[in-house]
């Protein structure tokens, strides 16, 4: 693994354990070698975690579309900012660029960032490890949410490994070093094959 996507909030949060356990996992990645990918700003938990790892020595490529670098948001200090035209463009290298997903705490964007990677990996398109650092509980309900879609045959259980769950940065990378995807057979109607 060389480079791992962190999806997050452009703000804040209410709570400053979202700051602080980016910074944690921006040090624990950059202490790894690994390095990050993630959406060029620099505010909010997505200004933290690109601090902590660029802090650190590592290496922070960031990648915003041309309508939000615009708005003075982007991060000045990164190694590379790949500036894109749409937000599907963005999403798109992002998932190019890395080697595995994890979400901190953020808002719509944040949810349908690595939903959309645990989708590409339920349908085959990558291999790639994908998780949540659950801060403060943050997860907690949409982990609930996930446990019932399994529950009610909307997910197969055999799918659960693909979403990982962990409330420290470092068992977190460690459950990706770890990680193979499983071969699970694909639905085509109401028999699977």
């Amino acid at each position: 693994m060389k480079n791992i996507c962190v999806y997050c909030g452009s703000n804040p949060g209410r709570l400053p354990e979202y700051r602080d356990a980016a910074r944690l996992l921006g040090y624990e990645m950059a202490g790894r070698g690994l390095g990050l990918v993630y959406g060029g700003a620099s505010i909010g938990v997505m200004g933290a975690v690109a601090d902590a790892v660029l802090e650190r020595g590592g290496r922070a490529v960031g990648i915003i579309p041309y309508s939000l670098a615009t708005k003075e948001v982007s991060h000045d200090g990164l190694d590379e900012l790949i500036v894109v035209d749409s937000m599907h463009e963005r999403k798109a290298k992002m998932a190019e660029l890395s080697d595995g997903f994890i979400a901190l705490p953020g808002g719509w964007g944040t949810i349908e960032e690595i939903f959309e990677m645990l989708t590409w990996a339920q349908l085959g398109f990558h291999e790639k490890p994908c998780g949540l650092l659950n801060v403060a509980a943050y997860y907690d309900p949409l982990f609930a949410f996930l446990e019932n879609a399994i529950e009610q045959q909307f997910v197969k259980e055999a799918y659960r490994p693909m979403i990982m769950i962990d409330e420290a940065p470092a068992a977190l990378l460690d459950r990706f070093d770890q990680y193979r995807a499983p071969k699970v057979k694909k639905w085509i109607g109401p028999e699977e094959t």
